[in-house]
């Protein structure tokens, strides 16, 4: 079956999944029983009335997402062929795979260091170099392919960024850097592993040279699993990536809702002329805050074809933990003065419609303790953005697991096992909403990310 023919079949069932929630939901009403008949205002008075309907309002915060991971779905082939070359490798300008940690994996490092070197190799890439930040020494083996940069514990960058940024920012400094402006940067987290897809679609990137920054899709069912459930829930992401991310980037290039902190290929000049050097608000989800601050400098950004892995937290807890922080630095990112507005409108939007979840997701209770008659096109938009969530986490997983590695009955059983995550995944992020209001906002925690510490004797 080629491309062409999965994507028609992914929208096929993208409509049927569609239809079959909004026809369960009310949305397309086939019956007299899908009418609300009661009158609020005189059934549960004008408080609760006022209350029902701008709880049922809130669920349009989601819309401008939805609408963007709908189009990117649909508009683009989600199944693209294998990404071929469209340069020689040997031409390709010098690239520099930069891998930020603390330091605390060093076995994983190690390991995914060479890992990456020979996908690079295997791929006909010459002209690069991994470079590993740290804050505390990796005795990284003795190559000329490999360069290890410690972080001085006593470093400190002029507006006082932290975390992450810090460690970036250090690698910008004049005494540090040893890339040219026309050189590119391809960030990676330590787990994150680099294919031969990948690197051949950031080959082609860098080779047109068009646009400073860009990035490309990341799944989580690669390998072996740690955690089954915190895999399926991040099938959602994957969804997200080949619909939002790809259709802001490869549309209009801009990062309207920002984007990941990992698979981030940017051009050494536009780096640093943004630079990670944003003070405190701006460490917590330095990803999020180095876009906007490129977005409002007025640089591009485009989609590279192709795929990295990483693992899903080990942990319900570090999926908890991971979520908290993602809110928490997003909504400094949208508070900050440093952010022109124009420019964070639809990531603020998107942000608090994740900080108003728990009051959103009140309505699937509420909905059928006290219905309330609305206007059919509200009822219709509820039903589609419920129905197409869910088939975001049933596109995830057809994206991320193989059939023929797993398959039929196992890759259908992911599938169903994905949208009965789906109650487990609202409510640890309405967990995180809850505890990332109420918590301080700049903590910066890391997810256990080494196999080989799980494992007890």
């Amino acid at each position: 079956m080629n491309s062409t023919s999965k994507h028609l079949l992914h929208c096929f069932l993208l409509f049927a999944v569609v239809l079959f929630c909004e026809i369960f939901a009310g949305g397309i009403k086939i019956s007299e029983n899908s009418f609300v008949v009661v009158d609020p205002w005189a059934e549960y008075g004008t408080f609760v009335t006022i209350l029902l309907y701008s709880l049922r309002l809130l669920t349009f915060l989601t819309l401008p997402q939805v609408l963007f991971n709908f189009c990117g779905l649909v508009f683009y082939n989600a199944f693209p062929e294998k990404v071929t070359l469209k340069g020689s490798p040997l031409l390709a300008p010098f690239i520099c795979i930069r891998v930020v940690t603390r330091g605390d994996y060093a076995d994983l490092v190690k390991s995914n260091v060479l890992r990456n070197m020979n996908t690079c190799l295997d791929t006909g890439l010459e002209n690069f170099l991994i470079e590993v930040v740290t804050d505390k020494a990796l005795n990284l083996a003795n190559h000329r392919r490999i360069r290890e940069v410690v972080v001085p514990k006593d470093y400190k960058t002029k507006s006082g960024a932290l975390f992450k940024s810090r460690a970036l920012q250090y690698c910008l400094e004049d005494s540090v850097n040893v890339l040219n402006n026309n050189d590119w940067i391809v960030h990676l987290d330590e787990e994150t592993l680099l294919t031969e897809n990948s690197v051949r679609g950031i080959i082609n990137f860098v080779l047109d040279g068009k646009h400073p920054f860009g990035q490309g899709l990341i799944t989580y069912a690669n390998e072996n699993v740690i955690n089954w459930l915190t895999t399926l829930a991040d099938s959602f992401r994957v969804s997200d990536d080949m619909g939002k991310l790809r259709l802001q980037f490869k549309m209009f290039h801009k990062p309207f809702f920002s984007w990941k902190g990992s698979y981030v290929v940017t051009q050494m000049h536009a780096e640093r002329a943004v630079s990670f050097d944003n003070g405190v608000d701006g460490s917590v989800a330095e990803d999020c805050f180095f876009a906007m601050r490129a977005f409002a400098q007025g640089y591009t950004f485009n989609f590279i074809e192709g795929e990295m892995y990483e693992k899903s937290p080990f942990t319900l807890m570090d999926f908890l933990q991971q979520r908290k922080r993602w809110l928490q630095g997003i909504l400094l990112v949208v508070h900050s003065n440093i952010i022109p507005v124009k420019h964070k409108i639809l990531l603020t939007i998107s942000v608090y419609s994740w900080v108003t979840l728990p009051l959103t997701t009140s309505n699937v209770f509420l909905a059928g303790l006290y219905p309330i008659p609305c206007p059919y096109i509200i009822d219709f938009i509820c039903a589609f953005i419920g129905g197409f969530n869910v088939y975001m986490y049933i596109f995830g997983v057809i994206k991320s697991f193989s059939l023929y590695r797993f398959g039929l009955i196992k890759f259908f059983a992911c599938v169903l096992g994905a949208v009965c995550t789906i109650p487990v995944n609202v409510v640890i992020e309405n967990a995180a909403v809850v505890w990332g209001l109420l918590s301080k906002k700049h903590k910066f925690y890391v997810v256990q990310k080494d196999i080989s510490s799980l494992v007890t004797v």
